[in-house]
C-alpha cells in the first residue's frame, strides 16, 4: 500500500496533450486519503482543476506551487476523510 505522506510527481510536459488528464487521473485514483501529488505543466492547469472539481467535488485540495510563465506546478492532495463515492472511479 502506498505511503500517504509520499508526494508523487508527474511532469506532463513530456506527455502528449490528449493523454495528460487520463495520466493525472490515473495517479489521483491511486492516492490514499491524505496523499499528495505534484503536477508540472507548461501552462496553467486550470481546466484540470475544473475537471477534478466536477468529477470529485471536495475529494481533493489544490495549491499552486509555481505560477508560470514558463512552468506551472500544483500540488493536489486527497482529503483525509476521503470515502470517494465520487465518479473518479476509486
Amino acid at each position: 500500500m502506498p505511503n500517504p505522506t509520499c508526494v508523487l510527481e508527474i511532469d506532463v510536459r513530456q506527455i502528449p496533450p490528449g493523454h495528460r488528464h487520463p495520466a493525472i487521473f490515473g495517479v489521483l485514483t491511486s492516492l490514499q486519503p491524505g496523499g499528495a501529488m505534484q503536477v508540472t505543466s507548461d501552462h496553467d492547469p486550470r481546466p484540470l482543476h475544473t475537471q477534478i472539481e466536477t468529477r470529485c467535488r471536495d475529494e481533493f485540495g489544490w495549491s499552486y506551487l509555481e505560477q508560470g510563465p514558463g512552468v506551472w506546478r500544483v500540488e493536489i492532495t486527497r482529503a483525509e476523510n476521503s470515502g470517494c463515492d465520487c465518479s473518479c472511479e476509486n
